[in-house]
């Protein structure tokens, strides 16, 4: 092989070895802050993953709102209406608009006992929107959003 040819082998080589790392350093940044949705019913089959930020929604059970007495700290369920549901923990304010009945997205963690940490908690702003997730699982479902 002669020189000019093993410089130019060695330039590809060189440009195709740093457009892999550029890109497994890209791949591993988009992995760490995508935040997948999950409806009740893939939360409480097990669908969802368990230790990672994710999202969830659904609507709020009636009578499931319980707060802590000492702090900021509330508990309630979210449903589908369709038999599956899922508690959720969250510590901190919520929502003016956040009440039983209405849609809700969490985002956080889910435990390995089934209950869904939150670290964020978003309501429905005025008497027209809903969360798109919660509206098509609301539509799929038959419910009115």
């Amino acid at each position: 092989m002669t020189p000019l040819r093993r410089q130019r082998a060695a330039t590809v080589l060189f440009v195709l070895a740093g457009a892999g790392v550029t890109l497994a350093v890209a791949m591993l940044a988009l992995e760490q802050d995508i935040n997948l949705f999950y409806p009740p019913e893939q939360v409480v089959a097990g669908e969802a993953p368990i230790g990672k930020r994710i999202r969830a929604g659904g609507m709020v059970a009636a009578g499931s709102v319980a707060h802590d007495d000492t702090g900021l700290g509330v508990s309630f369920v979210v449903t589908d209406y369709q038999g599956s549901e899922f508690r959720v923990d969250y510590e901190g304010l919520l929502p003016g608009l956040f009440g039983e009945g209405e849609g809700v997205l969490v985002a956080g963690q889910l435990r390995a006992d089934g209950v869904f940490e939150a670290e964020e908690v978003l309501a429905k702003h005025d008497e027209n929107y809903m969360p798109p997730e919660v509206a098509d699982m609301m539509a799929a479902t038959g419910e009115q959003p």
